[in-house]
This record gives C-alpha cells, structure tokens and sequence, in this order.
C-alpha cells in the first residue's frame, strides 16, 4: 500500500468514526461519548506501558463502569470495529485494481496466464485443464459468524454510499454522502449487534441461498464468460461449481432430517427459479423484433408456432412468443419443485420442464437465432449469460453435500443387520469381518429393512434422509448430491458402510454400481486418521463397489480436515501430516486407475487451515490438484470473501488461477520435500510433543482454559445451530474445534495458529530453515500464515485473561509455559524469515493490524471487566449483552477468528 492509498484508509477510517461519534452523541449522549474516548485513550497507554498512571487509569476506569455504560462502551468499540472494516475491505479492492492494472497479481487472469507463459505453457494447455476441471467453494454453517444479517446489510449499506461517491469523483455532493453515512450509522447504532434467539437450520438455509442468490448468480456466469473469452472457448464447461453442506451436514447436529434436507432444495430452487423468471420476463420486454423486419431461424420460428401465446399484440413477435411460453414453462415448473406458486403468474398454462437441459435448449434456440441473423452483437448479452447460469446452476442451485459421523453408520448398519438376522453384533467384528460381511450385502440384491419391524430412531431418522436425498436426486438431477462425507473416518468399513445404506433406499445397484450417483469420501481429521489415510484408501479401493463408483466416476473424492487435526497436534503437524497425507493419497488413487479430488476442509483462523486460498492452493503438493479442488468457506469468511460482487468476482479468479498454475507451472514441491522432508518430520514431531504436553498432559490446562477464555460465554453468542461439544464433557478431546480456535482468538493467545514451533526449531540448522523459507511455498506460506496470526495476538491482553483463573499459581504457572513459547516463538519467526518485527516483509498487513487495534483492545478490557462480574455472580442481563457485544466487536475486529 502506497503513502497515498494509506492516507486515504485513514482518512476514510477518520469519517467513519467521527460521523459514529456525532451519532452516539445525539443518541447515547455527550457522557456515552467521553466515557469511550476516555477508555479508548487509557487502553493504548495501557498498551504502551502497563505500569505507568495512565495505564492504571484503565482499571479505574473498568472498575467504576455502570452496567449501562458498559454495555454502551461495548456497543461502541463493536460498531466502530464494523465501520473500519468497510474502510479496510474498500483500501484492498482498490489496491488489487490497481495492481491488476499494473498486471502485478499472479492471482488475476492477465497475472496467472503470464505466469504460465513464462513457464513455457500456452493457452491451449489452460483450456484444456479448465475443460476437466472442478473448482468449488462450498458454504457451510459452521459457527464462526457472529454478525446478524441485519448488521452485514448495514455494513453494505455504508460501503455502498461511498462507493457511489468514488464513482462519480469530483462531483460527488460531500454533503449528501455524509448525510448518507450518518443514516446508516445511525440504523447500525440502533441494531441489535447480537441474536437473542438461536439460529436454526432453516436459518442458516436462508442465510446461504441470500449469498448464492445476489452474488454468485450474477458473478459465476460472468466469470465463465470472461475465461472463455481469454482461453477463446466459447463452449468451455463450466468449471466453477458452488457447493453447500447446509441441510445435508447433520453431524452432531440432531436438528438436520429428511425435511430440513428437502426445504434446503426447495429453498435453493425457488431463488434460482426466481432469477430465472425475472431474466426471461426482462428478456420478453426487450427482444421485441418483429418477424416483418427480422429473420428468424426455423427452430426459433416452429418453437414460436408451438409456444401457446395467442396474444394478437404478440403475433408477429417471435421471440416474445417463445420467451412467454419459456415464463409459462417455468412458472409451472415452480410449484413442482418448490411447493409454492410462481411469485408473477404465467399468461397461459403450459408443461413444466422436466430438468434445467430442456430449459436451456430453449434459450440457446433463441440465442443462435438472434446470431445468426444478427450477429456477435447477441453473442455476449443478458440472454448468454442466463444461459450460462443454467449450464452452473441448473435448477438446485448449489450442489449439496451430505455429511454424518462414521460412528452413526455404523450403529445403523449394526441396527439393520440385527435386526434382519444376519448378523447379531455388528459392533462386535474385527475390520477384516466387517469388510468380508458389507462385500457380501453389497453383492447381494436382497434389502435389509422390513417395514415391519421395528429400529432405532437413528436408524429410521437415517433412513429417511437418505430416502429424502433420492427424492431430491429423483428431481433435480446428478448434481444435486454427488458425495457423502463420512467424518472421524478410521477405517474401511467406514465407506462401504455408506454405500450398504445407499443400497437400502435404491441409490447403490450390485448389478450396476457404476451408476450409484454418490460417492462416498472419507473424512480424514485427526492426526492418527490422516496417518491412516494410505492403508485406508488402499482397502477402499479393492473393494469393487468403492472401485466402480470411483471409476465411473473418474475420480476419487478424499477430504483432508484442518480444524481437528490442529486441535489434534499442533499447527505445524497438522499441515505437514495433511501435506504428506496428500502425497500418500495421489499414489494410491492412481495406483487404483482414478484420479484423486481432495477436499480441504478449511476454516477462517489460520489454526483452522485459514489464510490465503491462492497461496494455500500453491502450497499443495505436486500433482495433488491437477484441475481439481474443492474448499469449505466457512462463517464469517463467507461474507469477507463473497459480500460484494466485485470481491466475490476477484476471489472465484484467486482460486481459479491457483488451480491453474499449480496444475501447470507447480512449485517445486517434490524437490523441496525430499531435501527437506526429513526436516519437517523432524520439526512436526517435536511441535505435536511441545503441543500435547501443554494441552494434553499438563495437570489443570482443561481448568486454565474454560477459565482464561470466554469459553462458557461464547456458548450464549447464538451462532450456529450446533452444539459447540460433541457430547457433555468437558475434556478437550470433545470439544468442536471452532470455539477451541474462538476462545483462543477472543483473549488474544490464538494458541493453535503457532504453539509447538518455537520448541520445534530448537536444533535446526537456521540456514536450512531459511532456504526452505526462501524456495518452497508450502513452507512459507506456513510460516506467513503463523507470523499473520501472531501479529494479532497480544500476550499483555492475554495476561490479563488469565487474571480470571481463580488458581493464581494454575494461571501462574499455564500462562508461563505459554509466554515462553510465544518468545521462542517470535524469535524463530524472526530468524528465518530475517526480519526486526513480525509483518515486517508484508508492511501492508502490518499497517492494516495496526491501525485497526487500539479499537479491538477496548473491547478485551471490557469483555475482561464483565465476565469477572458475570462469574462472580451477577446474573444481570445486561452483563450478558455486554459480554456478547464485546465477543462480537472483538471478532469483528480480528477478522478471521473462527
């Protein structure tokens, strides 16, 4: 960022926040106001020095603060933190046009393809990857999002008034555009910052079709337009394909069933249907040619003459003929696939669409017509790019994955054996029985269930929503559902287990397994599991039923899990286990004649596999991509990465481009692991030693934890429609790896984006280090990714937080060990990259932190302030709203915390 851009962050920073001001003055008062300031200025002389007079005017402050004004100090830093993201998000999307502009980005088109021609590959070499690729973000629910949707609309709302402004430049009314902002932020002060209900999954369904229908609808086809443009092929497959786990992923969530799997659909296909009858309708008042001065082609005019539109006013009129009669067709197709009437009512009756492909047969009818005898004028208009969107979306919108625990299957499995008669116990076999007894029942045409006994209530429960999933299938087509993940997979069994429950509801054939339409991928998490991966997949795949979906297929889908297996062992063991799991899992795919599609179960926080999607796609080992990939886009990263058309169109390139020159010009991976590999298993070993010794090993940790973090109150934020443990314990083990990673964020240790490495590089040779640093981008990006994470920790706020542990030798003692390891740490952060600071090659990221704390640092000493109270008793709801408020300003501020 130059003096310039930096300036005008600043300056834009300065509106925002003196126009907050002047709001919480006329609405909170002039009291409100200078009590915020006042605690502004005493954290960041806390900050500087935390015993000098000023700093110790912080406590006074804290210590004297009414319920009312603490929740209003909460209110006030969250709501800023808001406004100077919309400054900060508004400061990147104009340094990444200008760096466009300047061809500087390998993570745009121009960039990415210069790249590859340097690397002696053609354009025709990017076309034909493309031409079998499969990109795809997939959106899930996971808990990490703690803004309301009100509030991410309000957040638009004020980058929209000053992206009005920029636009018009020098004319822009000044006065109108603060007018403007003082609206929104006076809306934004006056809206609840926190939910007081719990989401529900039909929430969260609504909160991902609003995301898929006024982004991706509109920037996916665009996107394919351009690329085919750039590679010159107008009939490049899309590649592009957004997923979704939400309404089909019901591990540990008892609220997922067969319904909310159908209203997910329904949901899905009434945005998208919707979009189309609003384009089709656009399309009719628009081609208004008349048959007397225009040509039409024969299909065009035979589609015209069957279309049912007798309207005199139409008569001569083709193309509104056939677009009236596409409208009819579709109107009528909407209240099959959704359960409700087409919101505008067609003028005549007419037969639904069978599927999406008779659709956009009709719309390509009229689209060659118009070129035909018109024509490149028509070759890239709105009519081409609705085509497109029915080439992406079809009529389910976003393919959806199903997602359930493997300990799930196999109790159900157990159940139906039992009660069929063929096996007693289940549960009871060794693996080699289990796999011998599932290859029997998978070559067996005769099903298990009986309508008249009698299950479990998982079993029926899992039955139904298998049932469901082929209803959905049944109606939507093949895209609709193409996998089922197994989690915590840790054997064989675990797959088959899948595809015997596919078979009980018609979805798996023996007689043809080639044309089961849902592959099952195993979930790989924890780090015993990943290790597992090889020989795992290895047995899979002689299966013949595992082996005939793959092959038919052409692939075989593997999903590799960050967030657990961080909570496992550690930050640097968990990417290098995932790493080599990768390159173990290529050569046993391809030894089994398919090819291997990983799917990077990824979160925000860097201990949860966040970070830079470009780089982390560069950073995949050699040939572990190949034109396939697929990522979750979980929380609040959604909004960060796909809020805004223009962020959402620069994102979709970054993942694009990094399939592309990892596929075609990758770093030298093989090389750099085999001179260094034998480091890495040296550095991951004594990181998971250094990492489970504190967390797992160390006497009251669990104790130090559930007290140095807002652990219990992040439970009460209402984030997401799970349960934030996988069962009542309190032991780490069961605990969801987000609020693990939240907690951390929230009291400013973010433990596992970094813990372990500092004792690691202990007896490493610094040179070794430095050169991996300099030549391998897994390596780097690693080590950026921990330095990114570090800078926003704070190991003085963190002190503070373990003034709440009630032990004060416990919290002595954890917070010791902990400090210790942050200065190792730092210290091997700075030696191998070869910098004075942390950040201090990436000078942009460190102003952006900088300039974004002194607001977030408030917020810790208030949440600090209010849990002590909470905890000491006081049941007062205020103390409540002021806590949440203060998690959510917190997070807001950080950013990727989840």
């Amino acid at each position: 960022m130059n003096a310039v851009a930096d300036d005008q962050l600043r300056e834009e920073v300065r509106l925002l926040g003196g126009l907050l001001g002047e709001v919480i003055r006329d609405e909170g008062g002039q009291q409100l106001y200078d009590r915020i300031e006042a605690v502004r200025q005493a954290s960041v002389a806390w900050h500087r020095d935390a015993g000098s007079a000023d700093a110790e005017r912080l406590e006074a402050l804290l210590g004297e603060l009414s319920l009312d004004q603490a929740v209003g100090l909460a209110h006030g830093f969250a709501v800023f933190s808001l406004l100077a993201n919309v400054a900060e998000d508004r400061a990147g999307q104009r340094r990444a046009r200008l760096q466009t502009a300047e061809g500087d980005r390998p993570d745009t088109a121009d960039g990415a393809l210069a790249r590859l021609e340097a690397a002696g590959r053609t354009t025709a070499d990017a076309r034909d990857l493309l031409a079998g690729a499969l990109i795809s973000p997939v959106l899930t629910a996971h808990p990490s999002e703690v803004r309301r949707k009100s509030v991410i609309d309000r957040i638009a709302a004020v980058s929209d008034v000053l992206d009005a402004c920029d636009r018009n430049g020098s004319a822009c009314d000044l006065e109108a555009r603060d007018a403007g902002l003082r609206r929104q932020a006076t809306i934004l002060w006056t809206t609840r910052l926190v939910r007081q209900a719990g989401l529900k999954v039909q929430d969260e369904i609504d909160t991902v079709v609003s995301f898929l229908d006024s982004i991706f609808l509109h920037v996916a086809p665009a996107q394919l337009a351009d690329w085919r443009k750039r590679l010159d092929a107008p009939d490049l497959e899309p590649f592009i394909r957004i997923g979704t786990w939400v309404g089909g992923d019901r591990d540990g969530n008892p609220n997922v069933d067969a319904g909310v799997l159908e209203a997910a659909f329904a949901a899905q296909s009434r945005a998208v249907l919707r979009f189309y009858l609003r384009e089709v309708n656009a399309l009719g008042a628009e081609l208004s040619l008349s048959a007397s001065l225009s040509d039409v082609s024969p299909e065009l005019a035979a589609l015209a003459e069957a279309s049912g539109d007798d309207s005199p006013h139409r008569a001569d009129e083709p193309y509104r003929r056939v677009l009236s009669h596409i409208y009819a067709r579709l109107a009528a197709t909407h209240p099959v696939l959704t359960g409700q009437p087409a919101p505008l009512a067609a003028q005549f009756d007419a037969e639904p669409y069978a599927g999406p492909d008779a659709f956009r047969a009709d719309l390509k009818i009229i689209h060659d017509s118009l070129v035909a005898n018109h024509g490149a004028i028509f070759a890239d208009d709105r009519l081409a790019r609705l085509i497109i969107a029915a080439d992406i979306f079809g009529f389910h919108m976003a393919t959806l994955d199903l997602r359930q625990n493997a300990d799930v299957h196999e109790r159900v499995v157990a159940d139906l054996l039992k009660v069929a008669g063929v096996c007693p116990d289940y549960l009871a076999l060794e693996e080699e029985a289990r796999l011998d007894l599932l290859s029997a029942e998978l070559a067996s045409g005769r099903l298990l269930f009986n309508a008249w006994s009698e299950y479990e209530p998982e079993t029926l429960k899992e039955r139904e929503i298998l049932l469901a999933a082929a209803r959905v299938l049944a109606r939507f087509g093949p895209q609709a559902i193409r996998t089922h993940i197994v989690s915590k997979t840790d054997a064989p069994s675990d797959l088959l287990e899948v595809y015997l429950l596919l078979k009980e509801v018609g979805l798996y054939r023996p007689d043809q397994p080639e044309t089961c339409p849902i592959q099952a991928a195993a979930l790989f998490e924890t780090i015993d599991d990943l290790r597992a991966s090889r020989p795992t997949m290895e047995r899979v795949l002689k299966e013949p039923s595992a082996l005939a979906v793959a092959q038919a297929r052409g692939v075989q889908e593997v999903m590799i899990g960050y967030s657990d297996s961080n909570k496992d062992g550690s930050y640097l063991t968990s990417t290098w286990e995932l790493h080599q799991a990768s390159r173990e899992l290529l050569e046993v795919v391809g030894e089994a004649g398919v090819r291997l599609q990983l799917f990077h179960g990824r979160g925000g926080a860097v201990g949860r596999g966040g970070g830079s999607s470009f780089a982390a796609v560069l950073g995949q080992p050699q040939g572990t991509v190949a034109g396939r990939i697929r990522v979750t886009e979980q929380g609040e990263v959604i909004a960060n990465k796909y809020g805004e058309p223009e962020v959402a169109r620069r994102n979709l390139d970054a993942l694009t481009c990094g399939v592309l020159l990892a596929s075609l010009a990758p770093p030298p991976d093989a090389e750099m692991t085999r001179r260094h590999g034998a480091t890495l298993d040296r550095l991951s070993a004594a990181s998971m030693q250094a990492y489970r010794k504190l967390v797992y090993e160390t006497d009251g940790f669990v104790d130090y934890f559930r007290a140095a973090t807002p652990i219990a109150e992040i439970a009460d934020l209402k984030i997401g429609s799970r349960p934030a443990s996988r069962s009542t314990s309190t032991a780490i083990e069961d605990l969801r790896a987000i609020p693990w990673v939240f907690s951390w964020s929230q009291s400013r240790v973010m433990l596992p984006g970094w813990f372990g490495f500092g004792s690691a590089i202990e007896g490493i040779d610094p040179l070794e280090l430095q050169t991996m640093y300099r030549d391998w981008p897994f390596f780097r990006t690693l080590v950026q990714n921990m330095e990114m994470v570090m800078a926003k920790a704070d190991m003085t706020i963190a002190r503070r937080y373990a003034s709440l542990v009630p032990d004060r030798a416990l919290a002595d003692r954890i917070f010791g060990e902990i400090l210790k390891e942050w200065e190792r740490t730092e210290a091997a952060v700075l030696a191998i990259t070869g910098q004075d600071a942390l950040l201090g090659g990436q000078p942009e990221l460190d102003r952006l932190i900088r300039l974004r704390m002194p607001y977030v640092e408030p917020l810790n000493h208030v949440q600090i302030e209010l849990i002590r109270r909470r905890r000491a008793g006081d049941d007062d709801p205020r103390v409540r709203e002021g806590i949440l408020l203060a998690l959510n300003g917190v997070a807001a501020g950080l950013r990727n915390s989840g």
